[in-house]
């Protein structure tokens, strides 16, 4: 089985809230390293609509530090994987 990245039009408020804990992030760390308030976070996890360029801030963050969205396919669901960091 072949796992598709989502695009940002397909990132959710609960992959965001997973990847987010996944990483041990609190809404204060993510909102600064996306460089939004903490309350567009608490928006997009409680399902809001966000502007596609905030989505796509916001997910590039959280997938330069290793997750990777997976997008709902055939039904299966969406989720997250998390990328194993390189070995030092």
């Amino acid at each position: 089985m072949q796992l598709k990245s989502v695009h940002s039009y397909d990132f959710n408020g609960l992959q965001c809230r997973l990847a987010r804990v996944a990483l041990g992030w609190g809404v204060r760390e993510l909102s600064s390293a996306a460089t939004v308030s903490q309350q567009t976070i608490v928006r997009l996890e409680k399902g809001e609509t966000l502007r596609p360029t905030t989505l796509k801030r916001i997910r590039n963050v959280l997938e330069e530090a290793g997750i990777v969205f997976i997008s709902e396919e055939g039904g299966r669901g969406f989720g997250i994987l998390i990328r194993q960091p390189p070995l030092a």
